[in-house]
């Protein structure tokens, strides 16, 4: 079996385009999201871009949003 967040975490980040909200402040403490192959994502603080970014595979990242949206997180 495939363990795709360790493939996840292998991935260079170097060259992803890194987005964060339009809602976003020009305080710049915001969090900022990498699209990866295969519908995965990675998640990054503003204020600390050097830091090593979390990575979701597709399915969690669309359980992450999912809670999100129903309050559970």
């Amino acid at each position: 079996m495939t363990d795709h967040k360790t493939d996840l975490y292998a991935l260079d980040l170097t060259n992803v385009v890194w987005r964060k909200s339009s809602a976003s402040g020009a305080e710049n403490d915001c969090v900022e999201i990498a699209e990866l192959p295969g519908g995965g994502r990675a998640v990054r603080d503003s204020k600390d871009p050097g830091r090593k970014p979390l990575r979701f595979t597709a399915s969690g990242w669309a359980a992450f949003c999912n809670g999100v949206i129903a309050g559970d997180l």
